[in-house]
């Protein structure tokens, strides 16, 4: 063992940037196991695998509502002098599965969060109706999808709900038992022992005597490191006493994985820690000392595949120390990412009408560009459960005020720090093969994902808030995929395409087809009812664009054309909806993506290969992260592994990565 008067003097200090090269040449910084929990038992604990959703949820069409499901359609003009009269042919309970066919002329009686019935697309809430005998008046009149929570319309099946490395809170423990998750795989948490050191450290609570101070530091380590789910010891204070540090840090060797100390690190001779940590075992002492202030006397060794941290005494350095090496370490160890609090003004993408009289809190994603920050809503759905894992903040609207007006500036309360924000903001149409290529190039832990639409997507680059905005619009008058709309938008000299890949595309139809549909001309029957996705999707342009082609082979109007179909007003905002739709008998067939109906175990008849390309800003294309996405695209070897999996519904192009 070193004698009491041994010193040794700091040979080279280290840079901040060096400092986990060089633990990493002794110690790996990464986690130190996995155990499977139940979710009871998993707050705090930091996921060991991304986690996808087994369901969609809400899993079914359901009423937002007290009310009468209806056809919207029948109830056209309705109002207070003008009611409509509608037969009710019964009453839907949650948690009943409707075997009811909903005809014209006829309502349901449907409670707020029971499944929509089949050949209805809109709800009346009960305040807007009177009963009388069998019969339901009816003095409102809706649009389609009214008072509708869609079938993953907040979470789709098979979308990547949460990143392995993110530690569950209490919000993303209602996620995952909302989607029927009951056990999740989590890192081990790592043993900790912390103490204080120093002869002139006092335990709060007690008489402070002169040239004494109280511990400061061993409750700012212990509770830092309570914040982030670990289970510190707390074991005391410690006096300069080398052979009582020895004794207390040997035994603790054999029980902990990391010792973490304060006090004692500098080369005094009366400082001994890092005496005793190089006395403990190989290699003992690998960093003695960082090029920092405050928190130069900072010491770190490795005994026995152990790790020691010993960080300076005075609390400031400490805290330096600890926020800048300590925490970051560990989080490698048990990838944890740290979130602090605070409020920031953003504008709102769009024009938002509330209630008089109620603050509304609406949880947001925030977006950043040269203009400041946008606070794009989550979700306004009460029953929603994404806003707990996907948004940033939430946005306060006053009870004084009813309309809040597009590109108006709204207080965010933050719910993770600002340098915390995904780096990467990808806004526009979602796509599986996307996340993977997100996930391969370990760029989705620096991503924000917003799947708003081709359009949206396109609107997005416009306001410069989007980096990369996926997209695939036909152009009907050219029959050219997303070209054409650089100048449409106005964005030729402002915005590139750069060529992404085909997806294909088709009907999806219940299994084994029982209704022998063919092709988009039947959804003209009588006997079928599709589902369709929402205005501005590129799925949704190009059904059209093949209904204005039998239009006019036909002689007819569009309008009045699509008024022959039934269930084209019946919107959903992904194609796992449309999938789940015709799944649970909602409908017959709708134009999805044909990888989504294989994962439904669906028939598929395909029509087209889509180009499914991203539209960037030229400013943006030196950005780091929208680099290395364009360099992953022009990886052919790359990209082909990753359509292995799904092979058939995904191809490249010769210029795939390339600009178009």
């Amino acid at each position: 063992m070193g004698g009491i008067l041994d010193r040794k003097i700091f040979h080279r200090l280290i840079s901040v940037d060096e400092v986990f090269d060089v633990v990493e040449k002794y110690y790996p910084l990464k986690p130190l196991g996995i155990e499977r929990v139940s979710i009871e038992d998993a707050l705090n604990r930091v996921l060991a695998q991304d986690v996808y959703a087994p369901i969609d949820h809400p899993p079914f069409d359901r009423s937002m509502v007290d009310g009468y499901a209806v056809r919207s359609d029948d109830i056209v003009g309705a109002d207070e002098l003008n009611p409509v009269k509608l037969v009710v042919k019964g009453k839907i309970e949650p948690g009943q599965k409707p075997g009811i066919n909903v005809d014209r002329g006829e309502a349901v009686e449907i409670a707020t969060g029971a499944m929509i019935p089949r050949g209805v697309d809109s709800v009346v809430m009960v305040e807007y109706t009177r009963i009388e005998d069998s019969n339901v008046y009816i003095y409102r009149s809706t649009v389609p999808g009214e008072n509708i929570s869609t079938t993953g319309s907040d979470i789709s099946s098979g979308d990547l709900v949460v990143l392995k490395g993110t530690i569950i809170d209490e919000n993303l423990v209602g996620v995952l038992s909302g989607l029927g998750i009951k056990y999740v795989n989590v890192y081990v948490k790592p043993r900790i022992a912390v103490y204080s050191i120093g002869d002139e450290v006092v335990e709060p609570g007690k008489p402070l005597e002169d040239g004494k101070v109280y511990d400061v530091n061993g409750y700012l380590v212990t509770s830092g490191l309570k914040k982030i789910g670990l289970d510190p010891d707390f074991k005391g204070v410690l006096p300069d006493n080398y052979d009582i540090l020895y004794r207390e840090l040997e035994k603790d060797l054999r029980e902990y994985d990391i010792i973490i100390t304060s006090g004692g690190t500098s080369a005094g001779l009366g400082d001994v820690v890092y005496r005793v940590f190089n006395d403990l075992g190989e290699p003992g002492i690998i960093v003695h000392g960082l090029k920092i202030k405050p928190g130069k006397p900072t010491v770190i060794a490795i005994v026995n595949n152990k790790l020691l941290i010993g960080l300076p005494g005075f609390p400031l350095s400490c805290y330096m120390v600890f926020n800048l090496i300590v925490k970051p370490m560990i989080g490698r160890i048990i990838g944890l990412t740290n979130n602090d609090s605070e409020k920031i003004k953003a504008k709102v993408p769009y024009r938002i009408k509330k209630q008089l009289g109620k603050t509304w809190l609406i949880p947001v994603t925030l977006i950043e560009s040269r203009k400041g920050y946008t606070a794009y809503p989550v979700s306004l759905e009460s029953g929603s459960i994404s806003p707990f894992i996907y948004s940033d903040g939430y946005m306060i609207l006053p009870e004084n005020r009813d309309v809040i007006l597009e590109n108006s500036l709204v207080e965010v309360q933050l719910f993770r720090r600002l340098e915390d924000l995904p780096k990467l903001n990808i806004i526009g149409s979602n796509d599986y093969l996307l996340y993977e290529i997100l996930v391969e190039s370990n760029l989705a832990y620096l991503t924000r994902i917003l799947s708003i639409g081709s359009s949206g997507g396109w609107e997005a680059i416009k306001r410069e808030e989007a980096d990369i905005a996926p997209t695939h619009l036909l152009d009907e008058e050219t029959l050219v995929y997303n070209k054409p709309f650089l100048e449409k938008y106005g964005l030729s000299d402002k915005a590139v395409l750069i060529r992404g890949y085909g997806r294909l595309i088709g009907i999806i139809v219940e299994k084994n087809n029982p209704k022998n549909i063919r092709d988009v001309r039947d959804f003209l029957r009588e006997d079928i009812v599709i589902v369709n996705r929402t205005k501005g999707s590129g799925t949704r342009v190009y059904l059209d664009y093949l209904l204005k082609r039998i239009a006019l082979e036909e002689g007819i109007d569009f309008n009045k054309l699509i008024s022959r179909i039934n269930g084209y007003y019946y919107e959903v905002k992904t194609h796992t909806a449309v999938a789940s739709a015709i799944k649970h008998g909602r409908a017959d067939a709708g134009i999805g993506l044909g990888i989504v109906a294989k994962i439904y175990d669906l028939n598929f008849i395909p029509l087209t290969w889509e180009e499914y390309d991203f539209l960037i800003l030229h400013e943006r294309l030196e950005k780091e992260h929208v680099r290395i996405f364009i360099e992953r695209l022009r990886d052919h070897d790359f990209m082909n592994n990753l359509i292995g999996k799904y092979k058939g519904y995904y191809k490249l192009y010769n210029d795939t990565g390339y600009p178009i």
